[in-house]
């Protein structure tokens, strides 16, 4: 059964940073029922995470220092995209300056969220191949060790206490189902 979404009779910022909004909403269900609910409300320019693939076997993965774990995280590069930014050139943009490389041909293969019963960020997988050297100055505190790995040995990584980011093993799997598809 398809229902229709809650009315929302109000809005409201409940909390700000630098990065987030808390935003409480006042909703009607269509059997009447009323609540609130809050939700995180990010970015509206979205993010990116890319998988750069220097062959057609071989994924670039990222290991940097996340603040929400307190500890260096295994991923798909990744990053905010600037307001006016396609997505394309922002998954461009982010792979030079993370991974030092450029990438000939840029695939958008899916929108992702990361908690949509709360948060209403989204992250848009790319897949990027024909790389070249290219590096850019990006905004990270310090540098970024950068992780060959085999897309086809994905089982090893998931067991890996260092590789625990969502987006990134969902973006893992849909990379390596899109490959498959095509042949390799």
């Amino acid at each position: 059964m398809r229902r229709p979404p809650p009315a929302v009779h109000a809005r409201r910022t409940v909390a700000c940073s630098r990065l987030f909004e808390v935003e409480e909403m006042h909703l009607e269900f269509s059997n009447g029922v009323h609540t609130r609910f809050e939700r995180l409300v990010g970015s509206s320019h979205g993010a990116v995470a890319i998988a750069a693939m220097p062959d057609p076997d071989t994924v670039l993965l990222i290991r940097e220092y996340a603040a929400g774990t307190d500890r260096y995280e295994l991923g798909l590069p990744k990053g905010r995209m600037q307001p006016d930014e396609d997505i394309l050139a922002a998954a461009n943009r982010e792979i030079m300056e993370e991974v030092g490389f450029g990438a000939r041909r840029l695939t958008r293969l899916r929108t992702l969220s990361l908690a949509p019963a709360y948060m209403s960020h989204a992250t848009h997988l790319v897949l990027a191949e024909g790389l070249y050297e290219k590096r850019l100055p990006g905004d990270e505190p310090e540098e970024i060790e950068v992780v060959p790995w085999p897309i086809r040995d994905l089982g090893p990584l998931l067991l890996r206490e260092d590789c625990s980011e969502a987006r990134s093993i969902a973006g893992l799997f849909i990379v390596r189902e899109h490959l498959l598809g095509r042949g390799r």
